[in-house]
């Protein structure tokens, strides 16, 4: 039989009683003492919590965090501030033309030269390009197309280009527009492109009428050419030009397809390392520099009939964007850059329609 937990007096609690609730006494302490180690332990688990959320938020604004390491160890160009252009129709050509060479010579015309009319006959015409109209005030020896033309100190010249067959003849264009022997490529070559660096001209890839070229042509007026770099494939119908002392060629046209590839070429060194991608393959594209990017306008893929109106910007960093667009989307424009303005002449529509309107692009700012 158990003992009753009754005390027998209601006065002082007797020994038994007495021991029983020191025991009792002992237990609630050792509660109390499980329970506050409880709630400390808690505490340092939401501070822990806390610091770790803390630093995760930290690292990924931080211009140090490892993810934006990764990248730039990757070669991810830094973002460049958004570059938008407007693109308007400024005036019409005399009639439709497409394939023709520009040179700018003066502070507001150019020189639009040969190309190819609305029958795709190459014509031989030397036009003073302006905003609004061409006027022709010359001649070339023979009608020819697809030719490259380039400025150095003021002056124009033109580079192969071809009518039935390539030509190899390098033409000097004087502002009034007469044509004479200047030198000759190391062989014929249409569908070229060139710009000038320093104080050479640099004539990129091009067609033999037997096989693409893959070699960067440089020329100074007296001089032989020379090869001053190679590519790291044939191409032809590539969109190049000048930007911040270096080559950019975009695009162009590979054995039978269109390139995304975009090259830098460093005329110092010879060297042509890879420097972007385009959205999509582009060839037959235009290019010229604009407050400090180069802009390349329209083009199309590898088949015809697939024109972009599309005006994408190449930054000094190597990253590409979306600036503008052509009221139409045109391929084998040409283009004249005049420093806070580019002239865009002609072109070919995505029907195969040859086209006359003269095109003005300024920067918005």
């Amino acid at each position: 039989m158990r003992q009753s937990s009754t005390p027998e007096h209601r006065g002082a609690p007797g020994p038994a009683a007495g021991a029983r609730l020191s025991r009792r006494s002992e237990l609630r302490r050792r509660r109390v003492r499980r329970r506050r180690a409880g709630a400390v332990a808690l505490m340092l688990a939401v501070l822990v919590l806390a610091l770790l959320i803390s630093s995760s938020g930290s690292s990924r604004h931080s211009p140090h965090a490892t993810g934006r390491s990764h990248a730039s160890q990757r070669g991810v160009p830094a973002a460049s501030p958004a570059v938008t252009v407007l693109v308007h129709q400024s005036g019409i050509l005399p009639a439709p033309l497409q394939d023709a060479a520009a040179a700018a010579v003066t502070p507001g015309a150019a020189l639009l030269i040969g190309g190819l009319d609305q029958a795709d006959t190459s014509v031989a015409d030397i036009a003073q390009l302006s905003g609004a109209q061409a006027v022709r005030i010359g001649s070339l020896p023979e009608a020819l197309h697809d030719a490259a033309a380039s400025v150095l100190q003021g002056q124009a010249y033109l580079f192969g280009g071809g009518q039935t067959t390539s030509v190899s003849g390098i033409l000097h264009i004087s502002a009034a527009g007469q044509a004479q022997p200047a030198g000759q490529l190391p062989a014929p070559a249409s569908d070229v492109a060139a710009a000038s660096v320093g104080n050479s001209i640099y004539v990129v890839g091009g067609y033999t009428g037997q096989q693409a070229l893959r070699t960067i042509l440089a020329w100074r007026p007296g001089e032989a050419m020379r090869v001053a770099g190679t590519l790291p494939k044939p191409l032809r119908y590539a969109a190049v030009g000048a930007l911040d002392g270096q080559l950019i060629i975009a695009g162009g046209t590979s054995g039978a397809s269109a390139s995304r590839d975009v090259y830098r070429f460093d005329p110092s060194s010879g060297r042509v390392t890879g420097f972007a991608q385009l959205p999509q393959p582009l060839t037959h594209a235009a290019a010229a520099p604009l407050d400090g990017d180069l802009l390349v306008f329209g083009g199309r893929g590898a088949k015809a009939g697939s024109q972009t109106a599309g005006v994408l910007a190449i930054a000094p960093n190597g990253s590409v964007s979306q600036a503008g667009s052509l009221p139409q989307p045109l391929s084998d424009l040409a283009a004249a850059p005049f420093g806070d303005h580019v002239l865009l002449a002609g072109g070919r529509d995505s029907g195969g329609r040859t086209q006359d309107a003269i095109l003005t692009v300024t920067r918005r700012h």
